[in-house]
């Protein structure tokens, strides 16, 4: 045969080869990242995922020395042998798997991998050891190794593995043959035809060129039986988790190194044939080959349309569930001052489906579901649709996502249902999905029409109902926690109002008190005088009051420094007209604490108005100030009547809780709640009929802090 002959045989065989190994590649990887099932498949997964590698290299390596223009037999003899022998056991493997049909006696034992194996299996496994030892001697030029021997080690070894793919499809039952007969007839074809070329070797003691650089072809072939009995066979499948994320990212990459591939060779050609001009259009060609890269690359219609290729033909189920839960979460609870948690709620279902928009409608307090916000979608009409009306109570009774398409065309699943106008007639509505709250309907969304097409499968509306459900779980709780805020809100209000009313009720006593007793000392300077100094502390608390309620319950101001003589001298001072009088005691001047004063001096006046209600006129009242360790101490004692010990346990501090007629329960509750505000306590001690004693511990101050 000329030598120009062969050149041209050798370059179809490099792209025979190499077209093979990329095919090789592609098995490889669709059997990783095909997981469909789980029974055998860490045996016959890496068995089979192992051939197609051996196979990728062995082809790459027959393409490489026909690069480097070296003997092919030679350079790939142990990678085909290697070949060979992987496929050899991966059809072993199957003759040997265990029936799970045969009876068995009573308490016989199923046999092991060893008994199972045929004799054939053992000649196999033998041929190959042989095989690769010849191949290592002709390597070494071993002398009595001629390539007739190594050509018959082939053809035994084509033989042995044609025997096993015949035990294999014997030994499956008629009805499951239809799962491995397209396996056996591609890798028996692989065999069948490296018989035919070594006999023939063998025959004529020299390999023939055009059947030697066809075999790359007739793998390629072959391999795709090989894929569709491993499509039928998912215990085939590598127990490897691939997320999508990776095999989008890998596709893209791949298909972007393609494409870049085809640019660079059209400029090539156009270099080589353009003449004086041809530099330049390759250039130019180069230069919009990239910025169509770059532009498809930022297409969200084309990235739409590789993921929905890619989940089609990649994988069994259209979505990772689990990537899907955790982004719609993480879109729900994220943080965004720019975009309202309706918008994020609304992006987060669209993205589902590749949507280009969509907004949220939910039900408002007048019985009428009302768009709350929009993402990517102003457009769409903003109507709102009442409680009852024929879209809610469809989607309350069916809990189906509505595609508007297929309504359009009167699909027979919806029946008579009458959508309203501002829906049905909007073009730019596609999907209507519930968001259901328990069995109630909490509001839907409406979405784009898709960035590309998808079909609306059960798939993808049990994801979209469920994933509605968990945007009206966050949307309900988001409403819930405003509703308690503004609850409390009032709550905290009404507390505040509440110890303001009984201020005043305080004051409105004191000042009634002061009016029933001017009837009889009107005359007298000295009550005039107590009179005036009443009314303007009643004016001056009254004042402070009015400005507590503007800036709320809290003070405005820090606590400062007051001394307790002067806090219980001015409570006597506004509780002067009470009886009996009470009487102070005070162990040494200058005791102090960090207080405010108004505050505290309220404590103490509502202190002195509990004994002086509790004690008969002829009875007495105690005030005593004093030191103690580092506290100081104020002390209300009186000889009323007392309080029982279970009052004192179960009703004392609890607001609104009260022995007096006209008593509110919650000043004493208020003073002790102040006093621990200050890091203090108060104590109480009471005996009916014997008397009650009040103890205000405070934090003692000393001069060295003040300072």
């Amino acid at each position: 045969m000329e030598k120009a002959a062969l050149q041209t045989i050798a370059e179809w065989g490099f792209w025979g080869y190499g077209a093979a190994a990329a095919a090789y590649a592609l098995l490889a990887t669709l059997l990783v990242v095909s997981m469909r099932a789980k029974d055998l498949r860490a045996l016959s997964g890496v068995l089979l995922v192992g051939a197609a590698i051996v196979s990728l290299l062995w082809s790459a390596g027959v393409a490489a020395s026909i690069a480097n223009l070296r003997g092919s037999l030679e350079a790939s003899s142990l990678l085909e042998v290697l070949r060979d022998g992987s496929w050899i056991a991966f059809i072993g493997f199957l003759v040997t798997r265990p029936n799970r049909f045969a009876k068995r006696a009573p308490g016989e034992a199923e046999p092991t991998l060893a008994q199972r194996m045929p004799t054939l299996l053992w000649v196999g496994i033998a041929t190959v050891a042989a095989t690769f030892l010849i191949d290592i001697g002709r390597l070494l030029s071993i002398e009595p190794l001629t390539p007739s021997i190594q050509f018959s080690a082939r053809v035994l070894l084509s033989i042995v593995a044609l025997m096993l793919i015949e035990q294999v499809y014997r030994g499956t039952a008629p009805d499951d043959r239809w799962s491995i007969k397209f396996f056996c007839l591609g890798v028996g074809g692989l065999f069948a035809y490296d018989l035919a070329t070594f006999a023939d070797a063998m025959l004529f003691r020299r390999m023939d060129p055009e059947l030697w650089a066809a075999r790359g072809f007739i793998n390629v072939v072959t391999i795709p039986l090989i894929a569709v009995s491993a499509a039928r066979n998912p215990q085939w499948s590598l127990d490897i988790a691939v997320s999508r994320r990776m095999v989008f990212q890998s596709t893209a990459l791949l298909s972007a190194g393609t494409y870049l591939l085809i640019v660079s060779a059209a400029g090539y050609y156009i270099r080589f044939f353009g003449g004086t001009w041809g530099g330049v259009l390759q250039t130019t060609v180069l230069f919009a080959g990239l910025i169509g890269l770059a532009l498809i690359l930022v297409s969200g219609t084309w990235r739409a349309r590789l993921k929905v290729f890619i989940n089609k033909n990649f994988f069994s189920y259209r979505y990772d569930y689990r990537e899907e839960w955790l982004r719609l979460t993480r879109e729900l609870t994220e943080e965004d001052h720019d975009e309202s948690f309706g918008a994020r709620a609304a992006r987060g279902i669209a993205n589902l489906v590749e949507a280009r928009g969509g907004a949220l409608w939910v039900r408002q307090e007048r019985s009428r579901y009302e768009r709350l916000a929009h993402w990517q979608a102003p457009l769409l009409r903003d109507d709102s649709e009442p409680d009852g009306g024929a879209l809610a109570t469809f989607l309350q009774r069916k809990e189906w996502v509505i595609n508007l398409d297929e309504y359009r065309a009167a699909h027979p699943d919806y029946g008579d249902l009458e959508l309203p106008q501002w829906l049905s007639g909007d073009d730019e509505a596609w999907l209507v999905i519930p968001l259901m709250l328990h069995d109630a309907l909490f509001g839907f969304i409406v979405l784009l029409p898709a960035r590309t097409k998808i079909g609306i499968n059960w798939e993808v509306n049990d994801l979209l109902k469920t994933a509605g459900r968990q945007v009206a779980s966050t949307l309900a709780q988001l409403h819930a926690n405003r509703a308690l805020l503004v609850a409390r809100q009032f709550e905290s209000f009404n507390r505040m109002s509440a110890f303001v009313v009984h201020d005043l009720k305080n004051l409105v006593a004191q000042l009634s008190l002061l009016m029933s007793n001017a009837a009889k000392h009107r005359d007298n300077p000295e009550f005039q005088d107590d009179m005036l100094d009443t009314i303007d502390n009643a004016v001056d608390k009254m004042k402070r009051l009015l400005l507590q309620l503007r800036v709320g319950a809290t003070p405005a101001d820090e606590p400062a420094p007051v001394d307790l003589q002067d806090v219980v001298l001015s409570a006597l001072k506004s509780k002067s007209p009470m009886t009996p009088r009470p009487t102070i005691l005070v162990d040494a001047p200058g005791i102090r604490t960090l207080a405010h004063r108004e505050r505290l001096d309220r404590v103490v006046g509502h202190l002195l108005q509990n004994a002086a209600e509790a004690t008969p006129s002829t009875g007495k009242i105690e005030v005593r100030v004093r030191c103690e360790d580092q506290s100081a101490i104020i002390e209300v004692e009186d000889s009323g009547v007392g309080m029982s010990e279970d009052f004192i346990r179960n009703r004392l501090f609890k607001p609104f809780e009260s022995t007096k007629k006209s008593g509110m329960g919650i000043g004493i509750y208020e003073s002790r709640e102040y006093i621990r505000e200050l890091g203090g306590q108060l104590d109480v001690h009471s005996r009916e009929t014997e008397g009650t004693r009040f103890c205000i511990a405070l934090p003692l101050l000393r001069p060295a802090a003040v300072a």
